[in-house]
């Protein structure tokens, strides 16, 4: 008599976690982020928790109680589900907090959002670890050797402009020894001129 009772009052619960049985499945994992998915499942986890301790089976280990006070036994299971529930999603709160889960499932949703403008192939090992270094050194290593032909490329750009220019200095500077030697010798005539000219018109000894 108390179980058949108790039966007719867990509706509530059971009918509950019976519409919950579906999960987030239902839902879509495609059409949610993963934040509102960790959310989903564990509403579903909490769904699936009362339904494995439904007010039947409450009822019937306390079915003495119940019998007396069929009423006071449903609201204590009540607070009872309500204060579990309650301190389940305190302590995954905690959880979610101290890991710092929220900007992490924001980072997966942005990854994955990335991911999607991906042409090339996610890389996926082999199973040979020979051939799964290969293939994950080698490209790097190729890049690698671009960027430093790339470079050697520009230094020697670099060089060849630096050599240039200094050439193009010394020339300068060849122009300019050449000048002033031409100078020189000018001046060096103009004096032997001058010295004679002077000598001309000194009084005879």
């Amino acid at each position: 008599m108390a179980a058949a009772a108790a039966e007719a009052g867990s509706g509530g619960a059971e009918g509950t976690a019976a519409g919950g049985d579906g999960g987030p499945e239902e839902l879509g994992a495609g059409a949610l982020g993963r934040g509102q998915l960790f959310a989903a499942v564990v509403d579903a986890f909490m769904e699936k928790l009362v339904a494995a301790g439904s007010y039947q089976r409450f009822a019937s280990c306390y079915h003495r109680f119940y019998r007396l006070q069929p009423e006071l036994t449903r609201s204590i299971y009540d607070q009872f589900v309500a204060q579990l529930q309650a301190s389940i999603k305190e302590e995954i709160q905690e959880v979610k907090k101290e890991g710092n889960l929220e900007e992490l499932f924001n980072s997966l949703d942005k990854i994955v959002e990335e991911a999607k403008d991906w042409k090339e192939p996610a890389w996926r090992p082999s199973g040979i670890p020979e051939e799964d270094i290969r293939s994950a050194v080698v490209p790097y290593l190729l890049k690698h050797k671009s960027y430093l032909q790339k470079v050697l490329k520009e230094k020697e750009e670099e060089n060849r402009k630096l050599a240039e220019s200094v050439l193009a200095g010394r020339d300068q500077i060849a122009k300019l020894q050449q000048l002033i030697d031409t100078r020189r010798q000018a001046w060096q005539a103009i004096s032997k001129e001058q010295r004679e000219l002077i000598m001309t018109f000194k009084d005879p000894q």
